[in-house]
């Protein structure tokens, strides 16, 4: 796999390059914000995807024993977790997903926990379900983000419901240890709290950390949650709408997929079965090329900052392909910040407030792309934030 190919976007309906417009208020911008990668996927994907359009006919379409087990060997090859393909339900996205398990386990005006800076998401998600955000931010201690578990214990022991687990942590890139696991989740299990892992970035975690998903640990955990997965971030299939839910407990399954079913929302389309598959049967090489490369993308953009603008700190991410950056010594506002990033610099970034509290003065950088592009991206942010 060639990554450094550039590949033209424009045009393409994508909404990293054709929909900064609506996001900007500008279309002259270098995209390096939402999360999605400018490399192609595996050679496999695209030629399963190929047959299947040669064949020309899309009807209805079913899941296959092929696909259940192709996501087992996935998960117990790369996670060294064994589950059971009775445990497996689909969604279009894990954002469906989230909305799903709201929807089935809590009533309005209960309360969700989060850990901010978070994906932005999670916090709509709850607003837009007449649920109510319940906030245990995360710490930032030389360069690392940590649980404050004295507030993630108070605020679960305050009534929440649900306690949605970002993991690894978008967008501070931090893949959670065992212990910390395990003590989040021995808190969730004493105070009744179910467990929603988003875990869609569990992929992308080069050496020498490793993703663990929080249901593996132990069969109690397991028994609390609910594991989005999905190979749109791995893969770069964000737009064929594919992912799965990891429910071992059969009670909680089965609300769930009763809860899809009323929605008339629990099939996955044609094309994103058959990605999902051709991607964990055949990506594994691409996949640990991509992290390489990646890392080399990141160590990069590190070692620019560090040499040209000093008072701009980097979070070096354990996981993912997202770099959060600390501007907070310029002692810009984030409008300042923002204006100055956009309009002098010419750059699309995601900026930190919209992860809520703690992620003012942040901003987050995609360097899932060409190199090529990750240079013009650092020299435009020195263009911005240089003097």
């Amino acid at each position: 796999m060639n990554f450094d190919e550039n590949i033209d976007r424009k045009n393409t309906r994508s909404l990293k390059w054709d929909g900064m417009k609506s996001g900007f208020g500008r279309e002259d911008l270098l995209p390096m914000w939402v999360a999605d990668m400018d490399f192609r996927p595996p050679k496999e994907v695209i030629d399963a995807l190929r047959e299947r359009v040669d064949h020309g006919i899309f009807g209805y379409t079913i899941i296959t024993d092929s696909l259940n087990r192709a996501i087992c060997d996935w998960t117990s090859t790369r996670h060294g977790w064994n589950i059971k393909q009775e445990w497996l339900l689909y969604s279009p996205g894990v954002i469906p997903s989230v909305h799903t398990a709201i929807q089935a386990f809590t009533d309005p005006g209960d309360k969700i926990l989060v850990q901010s800076p978070v994906y932005t998401p999670f916090f709509q998600m709850i607003e837009r379900n007449s649920r109510e955000v319940a906030n245990s931010p995360l710490v930032l201690k030389n360069g690392r983000y940590e649980v404050d578990f004295d507030d993630f214990e108070k605020k679960l022991e305050s009534g929440v419901k649900i306690f949605l687990l970002s993991s690894p942590h978008n967008p501070a890139g931090r893949v959670w240890e065992k212990e910390e696991l395990t003590k989040m989740a021995e808190l969730c299990r004493k105070y009744n709290v179910l467990i929603a892992s988003d875990e869609i970035h569990a992929d992308l975690v080069p050496a020498p950390h490793k993703h663990v998903p929080i249901a593996s640990l132990d069969e109690s955990f397991a028994d609390i949650t609910l594991t989005f997965m999905a190979p749109t971030k791995t893969f770069n299939l964000a737009g064929v709408q594919a992912s799965f839910m990891v429910v071992p407990n059969k009670k909680l399954r089965t609300k769930m997929a009763a809860v899809q079913a009323s929605d008339g929302f629990s099939m996955l389309n044609t094309f994103g079965a058959i990605a999902m598959e051709a991607a964990y049967r055949h990506g594994g090489t691409w996949l640990d090329e991509a992290l390489k490369y990646i890392r080399s993308n990141i160590d990069y953009v590190k070692a620019e900052i560090g040499s040209h603008l000093p008072d701009l700190e980097v979070i070096d991410p354990e996981g993912t392909y997202l770099i959060w950056i600390d501007c907070r010594k310029l002692g810009l506002s984030d409008a300042e910040l923002k204006k100055r990033i956009l309009e002098k610099g010419e750059l699309a970034l995601n900026f930190g407030h919209a992860y809520g509290p703690g992620g003012e003065g942040f901003v987050r950088m995609n360097v899932a792309c060409p190199k090529e592009t990750v240079i013009e991206g650092v020299k435009r942010l020195r263009t911005a934030l240089g003097e």
